[in-house]
């Protein structure tokens, strides 16, 4: 069984911020998420000071445009030596098999519905839209175009696991250890709850980068999905 691993979110303006976190989780935290914040602001040097500290780079640019430019976007993303890149699976059919197409490429992940959306939120945009079912389309539709993984609420796992399969790939937002703020996530899961669910990879931020002593809360976090799941890896 392949566990699950943390993704810390680098949701931060400045190089200093992301050295800081970087000295402070060095081998403790191996996969960071650069986000539109840190990416805007500081670009291919804010990647290259995370693969220097021995990291590796999730991309969270959610890329979403016709299809040319999505597919060289993932070929920039490529050359910038990135893990995996996001993508809205909202984008349609022919922006994902485009993207999918692209040899070679980082590891592809779908954005269903944003952690920080309700039933309701949706509905502002279309009138009968709920949650549930909007993410079981986009998902399916991701998997179709050969998408590698689906970002998802770990609340929607289950459904989408009967609907994609065993060995389907979640990447997952909105994981809030017990006791701990929301902020402006509104479908949330804790890291055990995740990795009982068999969820690959689960993306914290603010947890552990506003905690007095990230490492601490990081190997707080780990111990948590290591003991969820005994004699998992």
């Amino acid at each position: 069984m392949t566990g699950t691993e943390l993704i810390v979110a680098l949701d931060v303006g400045s190089i200093a911020e992301v050295e800081r976190h970087l000295r402070d989780l060095h081998g403790t935290v191996t996969l960071f998420k650069v986000g539109l914040q840190l990416f805007t602001a500081h670009g291919k040097r804010a990647v290259d000071l995370v693969h220097r500290s021995g990291g590796r780079v999730f991309l969270d640019l959610k890329l979403h445009d016709i299809p040319q430019t999505v597919a060289h976007a993932v070929r920039e993303a490529q050359s910038l030596g990135v893990h995996s890149l996001s993508v809205h699976l909202s984008s349609g059919r022919d922006v994902l098999e485009a993207a999918a197409a692209v040899h070679p490429r980082p590891k592809l992940w779908g954005v269903t519905v944003l952690t920080s959306l309700s039933s309701e939120d949706l509905q502002a945009i279309h009138p009968r839209a709920s949650v549930r079912p909007t993410v079981r389309r986009l998902a399916e539709l991701g998997r179709r175009c050969g998408i590698d993984g689906t970002i998802c609420s770990g609340q929607e796992v289950p459904l989408l696991r009967r609907s994609l399969g065993p060995d389907a790939v979640f990447v997952t937002p909105g994981i809030r250890p017990a006791g701990s703020d929301l902020n402006d996530q509104k479908r949330v899961l804790t890291p055990g709850a995740a990795a009982r669910l068999g969820i690959r990879y689960v993306v914290v931020g603010r947890p552990i980068t506003h905690a007095a002593q990230p490492r601490a809360a990081a190997q707080d976090i780990l111990a948590e999905i290591r003991n969820a799941v005994p004699g998992a890896p």
